[in-house]
């Protein structure tokens, strides 16, 4: 595996680690600040609008920069933002600090996405794209479990771990080569580099057909740690337990995934793999057992872990000179899917009190992303999706 590769893998585990470690810490946070169920999804927005917001500037910025100078200076901030939640006193902090640490998070993960195609061979885009993903994989597998060991013992003890481990991860990235971008648009501003992406018609609706997908993923996975509680009365460590499963499925389907997406293409991968999903979203409340709530969970990621590489490297053949617009644009579409989607769910759990309604939102998000993303006309081209940089 090549190292930069490597060192992808683990900057996008700490960052998935920090992005999802709320969703089961939810249970205790809210009871220790006193807010109520729908009102504690902003804990995950405000991390997911502080990304979305400043990922539209930070993309643009990127492509005209040392991609390993961007991604030091946001870990830096990363590491101190995060560092800052483990210390927040009441419920607006924690959503101000993790309002920083998505600002932060903006200006590291998409540098990973841009960087890709730029260091491997055209026909290693996707599976380079899954080893990256993979580290978020692993972060649902072995961070998110170890974050809720830890917050067992005290709720701040897994951001002061993240801190410490995103500043071995700033010294490493200082020995990772340079990598710039292969074609200069300094004479640009940043709305016209957003003019010409979305000059083709199709860009639009591909992003469109994202945000849906995102906006319901990120619905029922926000409130998969209350869900628990409520109904399983699960504690904050057997809630990490459980989400060990969901981080394994994760990490084989986006781990070993290019083999089957290389066997059966991408459009049948990525359309049925969102229905599959939404039908198991559909009927996870309804499943009479924990055994078959844990065997849904690593299927649902499983497919997710397939999925993911495979919208990242169509986004990155939008356009190969705007790399790091594309790769930031992508993931500020996934952040406000976040946003709306936690704020869409904490509504429906809070109005009706139970999960079922929750999923069935999803269902339907991904419903409309399968139609959404077969109009966009882009499933049709798939030899496009691996060309080589320019």
């Amino acid at each position: 595996m090549n190292k930069t590769i490597a060192l992808f893998f683990f900057i996008m585990f700490v960052i998935g680690t920090d992005t999802f470690l709320i969703s089961p810490l939810l249970p205790i946070l809210s009871s220790l600040y006193d807010v109520t169920t729908d009102v504690s999804g902003w804990m995950v927005s405000s991390y997911a609008l502080g990304y979305a917001l400043f990922a539209l500037v930070a993309g643009p910025i990127s492509d005209n920069l040392n991609r390993k100078t961007v991604m030091i200076y946001g870990l830096a901030a990363f590491a101190l933002s995060t560092f800052l939640c483990g210390l927040a006193p009441d419920f607006w902090s924690m959503c101000a600090f993790r309002f920083i640490a998505g600002v932060s998070a903006a200006f590291v993960t998409p540098q990973v996405w841009a960087s890709i195609p730029l260091i491997v061979k055209p026909d290693q885009i996707v599976k380079s794209m899954g080893i990256a993903t993979a580290g978020l994989a692993v972060s649902q597998a072995l961070g998110l479990p170890m974050g809720s060991f830890l917050a067992s013992l005290s709720w701040r003890a897994p951001f002061f771990v993240l801190a410490a481990f995103s500043i071995v991860l700033i010294f490493l990235t200082v020995f990772m080569p340079a990598i710039k971008s292969s074609q200069q648009i300094n004479q640009q501003s940043i709305f016209n580099r957003y003019k010409h992406l979305f000059s083709e018609s199709h860009v639009f609706i591909v992003f469109f057909a994202y945000l849906l997908f995102q906006t319901g993923n990120f619905a029922a996975f926000t409130f998969l740690g209350t869900w628990l509680s409520d109904d399983y009365h699960f504690n904050v460590a057997q809630i990490g337990t459980a989400m060990l499963v969901l981080g394994m499925g994760n990490f084989i389907g986006s781990f070993f995934g290019s083999r089957y997406i290389s066997k059966i293409g991408q459009t049948k991968s990525l359309l049925g793999g969102i229905l599959l999903m939404g039908l198991l979203y559909f009927c996870l409340p309804f499943f009479p057992s924990v055994i078959l709530v844990e065997i849904s969970f690593f299927l649902l990621f499983f497919f997710a872990g397939i999925l993911f590489p495979i919208m990242m490297s169509l986004f990155q053949s939008l356009n190969p000179s705007a790399r790091g617009t594309i790769a930031s644009l992508s993931n500020s579409v996934m952040y406000f899917g976040t946003t709306l989607g936690a704020f869409i769910a904490g509504q429906l759990y809070a109005h009706f009190g139970n999960f079922n309604s929750v999923t069935s939102f999803t269902a339907a998000m991904f419903l409309l992303s399968i139609i959404t993303y077969k109009a966009s006309g882009i499933l049709g081209a798939e030899q496009k999706v691996n060309k080589p940089a320019s």
